[in-house]
């Protein structure tokens, strides 16, 4: 579960973010006036948030039946190891994205498989239970004018495109599979966020290209590998020089619809109800971001992510000698 409060201003943290084209750490200001199809998104990114609730307390009733049915499963739940699992999954992710503005759908997705959770369980679960928290996240940034309205139009389509088409990927082959791939994509990102500490970045003065196939890739690799709009999108664009502010800004609002996308594609099409797994992700972040905060106080920014890398591509890389010796 994604909790951010961006910080723009220039402070020595996000200096350095700048400089290994990370997002900043929190957000608190405005900037230049809202387009009108940008109030019109936020209007229809609540209807949908609200019909997204709706639907998550008609699933609950329709396999229940009754209150007590529901008090029942709730009962389970509570007692299920797969859920406190997600829990500790939730901490872990929502610590490291609330301290680097991203890397929650890789951690989540890595830590899930590594608790013997499949990758379509784990990728449909992660974006189920991001749905809620992108919705949020974007809103904000709307109403604070961090979007810029040209760049998010150019990610929407593109984004949910390639999120619906990864979506229906993973969910339609088998776990056992498809698991090494993932495994071997989650490494590399792993690894691609390490190589950010030996990075350069240098300022461009041009607009960005080839937004729609960056979009297209980043939605796809996102919903099939369980992560990466914001590694491979966001530090994309910021890596080439563009304004932090307004990229964070629109990739998060364009984030939304894809992940909203891929959640109905794979509440659809996966078998097995993530139900449990969603609900200890949201409850494992719900509490972490004071946590998050603190450690970005305390520890400079390379070491975080010399941290998050190496687990990262640790964990995958068992994920990987697990897939292959059974």
């Amino acid at each position: 579960m994604k909790l951010r409060d961006l910080d723009l201003s220039k402070t020595e943290v996000n200096k350095e973010h700048e400089a290994l084209g990370l997002p900043p750490v929190e957000s608190s200001v405005t900037h230049s006036a809202d387009h009108p199809l940008l109030t019109l998104g936020v209007w229809l990114a609540s209807f949908m948030l609200v019909a997204a609730i709706g639907y998550l307390a008609t699933r609950l009733f329709n396999f229940s039946g009754s209150l007590a049915g529901a008090e029942h499963i709730v009962f389970d739940v509570l007692h299920s190891k797969v859920f406190w699992s997600a829990v500790l999954v939730g901490v872990i992710a929502q610590t490291i994205d609330g301290a680097l503005g991203m890397a929650y759908g890789i951690t989540s997705t890595t830590f899930l498989m590594s608790f013997g959770v499949s990758p379509a369980v784990a990728t449909a679960s992660v974006h189920i239970a991001e749905v809620f928290t992108t919705g949020v996240s974007g809103i904000t940034h709307v109403k604070l004018k961090n979007v810029n309205h040209k760049l998010f139009f150019r990610l929407l389509v593109p984004g949910i495109l390639g999120a619906v088409t990864g979506a229906i990927l993973v969910s339609s082959i088998d776990g056992k599979l498809i698991k090494p791939y993932i495994s071997a994509y989650l490494l590399i990102m792993g690894l691609y966020i390490l190589s950010k500490v030996f990075r350069k970045i240098h300022a461009a003065h041009h607009e960005p290209k080839h937004v729609a196939k960056l979009a297209l890739f980043g939605g796809f690799m996102d919903a099939a590998g369980g992560g990466g709009w914001g590694p491979i999108v966001t530090t994309t664009l910021i890596g080439s020089g563009h304004d932090p502010r307004t990229t964070i800004g629109s990739v998060n609002f364009a984030e939304f619809f894809l992940t909203f996308g891929s959640a109905i594609a794979f509440s659809i099409l996966v078998e097995d109800g993530p139900w449990p797994v969603v609900a200890g992700l949201v409850i494992g972040g719900l509490f972490t971001a004071p946590l998050a905060a603190l450690l970005t106080r305390k520890l400079h920014t390379k070491t975080l992510l010399i941290l998050v890398g190496v687990l990262i591509s640790i964990v995958s890389s068992y994920n990987l000698y697990k897939a292959f010796i059974h």
